[in-house]
């Protein structure tokens, strides 16, 4: 059904729709703002800046960075620069200080559940200051093995719960899996916003597998001769082993 025709089945029926008439259609809720139709429907022009409500342009930003320190705990936000928060309180402090600077806007080109692509303009500051501070913890904490299982698993994740199967089993085994990981994301993230853009300035974790004594390039560990060597004859076979077989069969 069209919007009008949904608007002529309620009036049918007695459900009067307040503002028919509005030029978008909008839907938000704490984690993120939509705005689909109108002129927005030709994805070659870029969005007006009416279109935005919980977001200044970037160009329009204040001209001096802000920095946060983000706390997690076990992978949620606590606190932001040492003031603990509920999580609602602390997203809708996020989104009024991440729109201020601009943060947060997507616009991009959607494959829809039922067939067609649509473009679809997003305004979400809160969340991506803290997915990006989130990411850069989970770095700091976890091996690469599972930082590498954990990005394959999110956008199956999202698929789900987005296409409405928050009911199927396979949800659940994904979150199993990354409440696990997220026992290690315990600590601070610094983060600079400017004009429309979040870059990581630091982290701090009691969980770090970094060390600066291992990586240091001053007085950090370095193999020996005889073990690199060995490390690179291991690390190289398959590799030396596809190049043989496939030069003689050229």
């Amino acid at each position: 059904m069209t919007r009008k025709d949904e608007i002529e089945y309620l009036r049918a029926r007695g459900i009067e729709v307040p503002n028919v008439n509005k030029k978008y259609s909008v839907d938000d809720n704490l984690w993120g703002r939509s705005i689909e139709g109108g002129e927005l429907d030709d994805p070659s022009h870029p969005p007006p800046e009416e279109a935005f409500k919980w977001t200044v342009s970037p160009e329009k930003a204040p001209d001096n960075p802000l920095t946060l320190e983000i706390e997690f705990s076990q992978g949620i936000p606590v606190a932001i620069n040492g003031e603990k928060m509920d999580p609602v309180k602390l997203i809708n402090t996020l989104n009024i200080i991440g729109g201020s600077h601009g943060v947060g806007r997507i616009d991009h080109i959607e494959n829809r559940l039922v067939g067609f692509k649509s473009r679809e303009v997003y305004e979400a500051p809160a969340a991506t200051i803290l997915i990006k501070a989130h990411e850069d913890l989970e770095k700091a904490v976890l091996t690469p093995r599972e930082l590498r299982i954990k990005r394959m698993v999110e956008p199956i994740w999202s698929d789900l719960v987005y296409n409405g199967l928050w009911f199927e089993p396979a949800r659940r085994a994904i979150e199993a899996l990354g409440d696990e990981m997220n026992r290690w994301v315990t600590g601070s993230v610094g983060v600079r916003i400017y004009k429309g853009s979040v870059t990581v300035i630091s982290r701090k974790s009691p969980y770090m597998i970094y060390s600066q004594n291992i990586a240091s390039y001053d007085v950090g560990w370095y193999p020996s001769e005889e073990k690199a060597i060995g490390f690179i004859e291991i690390w190289g076979m398959h590799s030396l082993s596809a190049l043989r077989v496939r030069r003689n069969a050229l």
